[in-house]
């Protein structure tokens, strides 16, 4: 995972005329599958010897939501995600978020940047 998030941070930055990534925004959903502990004890390996090394990674949770069916309305769902309505009990239709892993931004440092602040 964090691999497969420097390599996007890394061609974006490139694909922008980056010179460096100073920090990394992401969103990741708290039923992704993801241990955040683990994806920041790897970011910086992950990241040596490339345009991301030293970024700062930042990490949004996003909370999980449901459609309810029976309520007619979308709903939060606290931990531990019984995946049915916190109001009415019925089982959830629809997942409508909480599973994201997403790449929210990232901050760079263009050539003129660089060269102007060695």
């Amino acid at each position: 995972m964090a691999y497969n998030l420097v390599e996007l941070a890394e061609t974006a930055a490139r694909n922008a005329g980056a010179t460096k990534v100073t920090a990394v925004h992401l969103r990741l959903g708290a039923i992704a599958g993801v241990v955040e502990d683990a994806l920041r004890f790897s970011f910086p390996l992950a990241a040596a010897g490339t345009l991301v090394e030293g970024a700062e990674l930042t990490v949004e949770t996003v909370p999980v939501r449901i459609f309810c069916t029976a309520c007619d309305a979308e709903r939060a769902l606290p931990p531990p995600f019984a995946f049915r309505c916190p109001v009415c009990a019925t089982p959830a239709a629809r997942l409508i978020q909480g599973r994201e892993i997403q790449l929210d931004a990232i901050e760079i440092e263009e050539a003129a940047y660089a060269a102007a602040h060695p």
